[in-house]
């Protein structure tokens, strides 16, 4: 166990969420090699809803292929939670770390990434907090602001966090967020009264709680990393 040393951030705009899927496999495996450093993913998605390893499409409260005409689409996928909503204007970051370098369990990587998104809040005069037994994420009062949804495998994490800057609220009444029955979803906008930046300066600030609630010394960042130039597998 050494602690955290170098982070390197990975600026990459709107991906499409299969390209950001096999990627994420790649970095992974090339992470429990210790071919790269650890790896922050920081994009967004269009409109997508996905569900966990648990498979609860009860949860979807419209037949899948009405999902075309609201302009969202489906995957499945092997992290843990429930169903859960990406789109514009909603940050993203997925760790590609090592736990066991670091030295921290899965439970205190889940309450990290809940630090991360409440610290962010509180830069906008948010009160946010995680939520109570049974409820993932993070939350103002009774409406939920932030996702959480990982995979560990052998020590090494994927897919991550989702916060909600501006999204459009609509797509969450299509499901039942989480799988966590009456609950509001909300957004920053809508909880503070301060005129929010650029959706990157936000971006950027929760990138910066990130690295410091888990204590990287160095981060050096990639803009508008190519998905494909160093990653051919992927293919």
């Amino acid at each position: 166990m050494r602690g955290p040393g170098k982070l390197e951030v990975w600026k990459m705009g709107f991906v499409n969420y299969l390209d950001a899927l096999k990627l994420q496999e790649k970095l992974v495996s090339d992470r429990k090699l210790c071919r790269i450093p650890d790896t922050l993913l920081s994009l967004q998605h269009p409109p997508i809803y996905t569900l966990g390893k648990r498979r609860t499409d009860h949860n979807l409260l419209l037949p899948v292929s009405e999902l075309k005409n609201i302009g969202a689409e489906l995957h499945y996928t092997q992290r843990g939670g429930d169903i859960t909503f990406h789109g514009p204007h909603q940050a993203i970051l997925y760790p590609i770390i090592s736990l066991r370098e670091i030295g921290i369990g899965a439970r205190n990587y889940v309450e990290k990434l809940e630090s991360t998104m409440i610290e962010l809040s509180s830069l906008y005069g948010v009160k946010a907090c995680a939520g109570q037994k049974g409820e993932t994420g993070v939350w103002v009062g009774e409406r939920k602001i932030g996702a959480i949804g990982v995979r560990i495998s052998y020590g090494i994490t994927s897919h991550g966090l989702a916060y909600n800057i501006d999204p459009d609220l609509k797509y969450f009444k299509h499901i039942v967020p989480c799988g966590i029955t009456d609950k509001e979803v909300t957004s920053l906008r809508r909880e503070t009264a301060t005129v929010l930046p650029a959706e990157e300066v936000i971006q950027e600030q929760l990138i910066s709680c990130f690295a410091r609630l888990f204590g990287y010394s160095t981060v050096t960042w990639k803009e508008n990393p190519s998905i494909f130039s160093d990653h051919e597998s992927i293919d």
